[in-house]
């Protein structure tokens, strides 16, 4: 008997289903008792490894309200660890804020606010968007709080420790918006659009930059620049998609003007008040991406006490979840700090894509910026939007936001699994109002289901349940056996299967959405009477039947 499983990378590709409603389940009312007798597997509860799996999103900075993009994030997080704690594994997530660095100095100077005052502000308002989108984080971590400063301590007293940080002159092109250095090679002089005055930006980002000269530790990127290569071509999937680990792999292998070079990881503190001061030298400030960057050890429980506690921890992460402007931090800066520190590195990096509208970045600036909370409440809920996130979110490639695509998402599988809840639990066609047996077989369409990605495998899986029962024409076998005669036990038999084979496909896609609509999947579950104990990865079979000795009833 075949399973209607996804792999990981369906998951990532696309998966993802939501309802807005199910038409129809306010009219009909299965007692919590249907599906009380259906068993999972004897192993359904035991965890399937003795360490956490940790699933991060990036840290947000908080010198803006969030937007789509930043839910985005979360809700890909939210998912992937949903699917692991699915698959039976004790899961860890965490987001958060991104809060020191020379940007906020700067915003809340210009708002007349205490940073700390300016901070707590608008991170409250991440954290609620959060919350009311249902991502269950494990920690919502600020880089303000104080177990975070312990952790940045303890790392740069390492990385001096080993000889990876020194002190010396660094100058260049630094952003204050996107709080790097960049080479030459990597910005260009353009014409403002508003002014006409001619400015350098970055290449990468389009932000302005400024010429800056001054006295930084530094970081020895340029000695891991072959174990980092080493590390890559060793573990190829660490970095998806495979578009950004080979752009990666490209920048670890250039020469030249464009080789890796070491980088500053201090800003002064006559330039730079609001950060982490350096450890025994509080004339500097440490670097804001190394700060920001080691939440990721923070929230797994660095500095641990002893190898015994670390192995213990969460740590590698399974996941780090990012948006792809900040690629490099991660899958560059980030594992070089790890090596340097003696640390193992992350498993995988996945990189999302951006979100357009009208073809065109969302941009504040330009005014077409989605109001997350807006858009929730326009869609009656969080299920439907995150849905749509994971359904259309780019991850190789951007992705074109629009409501009326939301809506047609919406209607793509609303109708269909609402439709078919209706039709198996109809009076004329289930008079006995009941969940039966299973039959000896299960249809071949079932068993040999192949799907390209997670969101297409359960329209398929609807959709094929939905054409089964048409084709079974279960209104003329309701009539063959009210009418009795030679072929009422025949058609007993064949509306009997219908039926099992129905809300075993409804249960089973219930399960397996959970990990992207765990409201309206929590809804549907319990329409049907499927208890907590049953709605595991091992559950997900169509096998529910066959462990009982009678039918259940509605």
């Amino acid at each position: 008997m075949t399973c209607a499983r996804w792999s990981l990378v369906e998951l990532l590709m696309g998966v993802g289903i939501w309802l807005l409603e199910l038409p129809g389940l306010d009219s009909v009312n299965l007692p919590s008792e249907v599906f009380s007798q259906f068993e999972c597997p004897e192993n359904q509860n035991k965890r399937v490894s003795s360490t956490p799996v940790l699933i991060t999103s990036p840290i947000f900075y908080v010198n803006a309200v969030p937007h789509i993009g930043h839910l985005y994030s979360a809700v890909l997080a939210d998912t992937l660890k949903r699917w692991y704690a699915l698959k039976g594994h004790e899961t860890l997530c965490s987001t958060g804020t991104d809060e020191h660095g020379l940007k906020i100095q700067g915003a809340a100077r210009k708002a007349k606010q205490d940073p700390k005052e300016f901070c707590d502000s608008i991170s409250h308002k991440f954290k609620t968007l959060f919350d009311s989108s249902n991502v269950s984080y494990t920690r919502f971590i600020r880089t303000t709080d104080a177990d975070h400063y312990t952790a940045v301590d303890a790392i740069w007293r390492k990385l001096v420790q080993n000889g990876y940080i020194y002190k010396g002159t660094h100058e260049g092109w630094y952003s204050i918006s996107d709080e790097t250095f960049y080479p030459a090679t990597q910005v260009e002089a353009v014409k403002d659009a508003k002014t006409g005055v001619e400015i350098i930006t970055s290449k990468e980002s389009g932000k302005p930059v400024e010429w800056t000269v001054e006295e930084n530790y530094k970081f020895r990127l340029g000695d891991l620049k072959n174990r980092l290569v080493e590390w890559l071509e060793a573990n190829p999937d660490a970095i998806l998609p495979k578009a950004q680990y080979l752009n990666v792999l490209s920048t670890l292998k250039a020469n030249g003007e464009e080789s890796l070079g070491d980088i500053s990881v201090s800003r002064p503190s006559s330039r730079l008040q609001w950060g982490i001061p350096v450890p025994d030298d509080p004339s500097h400030v440490i670097y804001v991406w190394l700060d920001a960057l080691t939440n990721y050890l923070t929230v797994a429980g660095y500095p641990w006490p002893d190898n015994a506690t670390q192995a213990k921890s969460a740590w590698p992460a399974q996941w780090h979840v990012v948006g792809k402007d900040i690629v490099k931090f991660h899958a560059i800066y980030w594992p070089a700090f790890l090596m340097a520190s003696d640390l193992p590195l992350p498993k995988h990096i996945i990189s999302h894509a951006h979100w357009l509208q009208g073809k065109t970045k969302m941009s504040k600036s330009l005014g077409n910026v989605t109001d997350p909370h807006a858009l929730i409440e326009t869609f009656r809920g969080v299920d439907p939007v995150r849905y749509f996130l994971m359904r259309d979110g780019g991850i190789e490639y951007d992705a074109d936001f629009s409501k009326d695509m939301v809506m047609k998402r919406y209607r793509e599988l609303s109708n269909q699994l609402g439709n078919l809840a209706l039709r198996c639990s109809g009076e004329k066609v289930n008079a006995g109002q009941c969940i039966p047996l299973g039959p000896d077989r299960v249809t071949s369409t079932f068993e040999n289901a192949q799907f390209s990605n997670g969101l297409e495998s359960i329209i398929t899986l609807v959709n094929e349940a939905n054409g089964y029962w048409g084709d079974q024409k279960p209104w003329v076998l309701a009539d063959q056996i009210s009418s009795g005669g030679a072929e009422a036990d025949e058609a007993r038999e064949k509306l009997q299967t219908a039926l099992y084979l129905s809300f075993e496909t409804m249960r089973v896609v219930g399960i397996l959405l959970q990990p992207v609509m765990p409201s309206k999947m929590e809804t549907l579950l319990s329409w049907m009477g499927v208890d907590s104990e049953h709605t595991c990865w091992d559950c997900a079979v169509l096998s529910g039947g066959e462990q009982c000795e009678e039918a259940v009833r509605l």
